[in-house]
């Protein structure tokens, strides 16, 4: 190829990327965490998982307090002379069966929080994104990003739109 010919091949490149490259990204944030905290659906789910917390941590601590009760009893047989050492070896072993049975129940409540949580907040969550997404399409933003999540290390502050979606959401 000569010389003439590679010149108009970049010129016609270049006349291509050009109106694509032009075209400027518009970039806004949001805190999310802040907007959370205002919603009253995210109050009233904290209000519906304090509660089922409490009534399994009460549940468990009846579990705790028989489980107790049962060492004290087995020890207080044993001092007393009640209890052959076979038994008490038997007996020992069902007690630290239940307490098995404990740890794998205060680790079940924690996964059934952490379900009801996400069963809770996914509506929630769902909505603020949606808002956020009209928000972003109205004001011809290209990207939006959360400030909450600490990668944000400047931002114009014209550009946080959670005014914006805070009208959306009616709050």
């Amino acid at each position: 190829m000569n010389q003439v010919n590679i010149l108009w091949i970049a010129v016609a490149i270049l006349a291509f990327a050009s109106p694509a490259s032009s075209q400027t990204q518009k970039f806004g944030y949001v805190n999310s965490q802040a907007l959370l905290a205002e919603l009253p659906e995210v109050k009233q789910a904290d209000a519906t998982l304090q509660a089922l917390q409490t009534q399994l941590e009460k549940k468990g601590q009846l579990m705790v307090q028989e489980l107790e009760t049962k060492y004290k009893e087995l020890q207080r047989r044993e001092q007393s002379g009640e209890i052959s050492p076979k038994a008490l070896e038997e007996e020992a072993r069902k007690l630290k069966e239940q307490e098995a049975e404990l740890g794998k129940y205060e680790q079940d409540v924690q996964r059934q929080l952490a379900t009801r949580r996400q069963e809770l907040l996914q509506p929630v969550i769902d909505k603020i994104n949606n808002a956020i997404k009209q928000v972003a399409t109205e004001m011809s933003f290209t990207y939006i990003f959360d400030s909450s999540a600490g990668m944000l290390l400047y931002a114009e502050e014209s550009l946080d739109i959670l005014t914006q979606v805070k009208g959306k959401l009616g709050i």
